[in-house]
């Protein structure tokens, strides 16, 4: 197979490429420093992939490289968790997603030999918060920014529809591994400082990223994967459930909570991501006949604390 991915240098993008190389599939791999890329990727373990510089909110030579290609796989995105939300930076945060889309897609619809499929990231601020609701794949959009972001992202993504090409939507919760949001929470626990974030009773909808990438690959594989799945763990957690399993596996204790307001401070708007949340089931997903291979976040927390 012949796989496009955008956002390959990224937290789930770099295991991405990990998993297609290993599996022999060829990968071509749009970023904005090819250079760079290639350090991340050097030849002599990678093959399989060549780097194509692109510009991700332009037209141009680039979306040449589509045609030929059986998938797409599109993960790039401004980063929602560094810095404060300012006005220029949630513009920043859309157009990286919604233009970066739209201009992918245009590829494809130029493409003389069309992929089967696009594989398109999103995420579970679509539903809102609530520390009440249940949300899962059938549920509406939230009105909040993180919504409008994620609505506005898969907008675009429903265009490729037009040209005939199969697409999956992925709504990511929060994806553990060993980087992403789970190293910013182990120092702490190591200097015995650790403790839950805000009130500690706002839902923590979770995957572990191993299963993040099996189920990119799983919607790459199987045509039977059309629609919008969540890419969230079965069995989330309150906050609070969350840290306390941390510190037993770390055999730290969990007392010293964060206050909302010191996350507000460093994070601005962007503090909603951690202090605010929402209970997400992946029901589409396991009804595609996906099995999670880290169910729940003990099993989750110990394979990345012990690796």
């Amino acid at each position: 197979m012949k796989v496009a991915v955008t956002g390959g240098t990224g937290f789930v993008g770099q295991r991405v490429v990990e998993k297609l190389e290993k599996r022999g599939d060829e990968i071509i791999l749009f970023t904005r420093s090819p250079e760079k890329a290639m350090k991340v990727f050097p030849k002599n373990n990678f093959s399989h992939v060549t780097a194509v510089a692109y510009t991700p909110k332009e037209s141009g030579e680039w979306q040449n490289a589509v045609s030929g290609c059986d998938g797409v796989v599109n993960l790039a995105g401004e980063s929602l968790s560094e810095g404060r939300w300012t006005e220029n930076r949630k513009r920043e945060i859309i157009a990286s997603r919604e233009v970066g889309t739209q201009k992918l897609v245009e590829a494809i619809d130029k493409a003389e030999s069309k992929p089967s499929v696009l594989v398109n990231a999103s995420a579970i601020g679509y539903y809102g918060t609530s520390e009440t609701a249940t949300f899962d794949e059938s549920s509406p959009p939230g009105n909040d920014f993180l919504a409008e972001v994620c609505k506005r992202w898969e907008g675009a993504a429903e265009k490729v529809k037009n040209t005939g090409v199969r697409l999956a939507i992925l709504r990511f919760g929060i994806v553990l591994g060993n980087g992403g949001a789970i190293a910013k929470l182990i120092p702490p626990f190591k200097l015995y400082a650790g403790g839950p974030i805000g009130s500690g009773k706002q839902w923590f909808s979770w995957v572990h990223r191993e299963d993040v990438v099996n189920l990119i690959l799983h919607s790459l594989d199987n045509p039977d994967m059309a629609g919008v799945y969540n890419a969230t763990a079965p069995h989330p957690v309150r906050m609070q459930q969350f840290c306390d399993t941390l510190g037993r596996v770390m055999n730290r204790p969990s007392w010293l909570p964060v206050p909302g307001f010191v996350i507000e401070t460093l994070l601005g708007d962007g503090a909603v991501v951690v202090l605010e949340g929402q209970e997400v089931l992946p029901k589409a997903t396991q009804k595609s006949g996906f099995e999670f291979q880290y169910s729940h976040v003990k099993d989750a927390i110990t394979s990345i604390v012990k690796s």
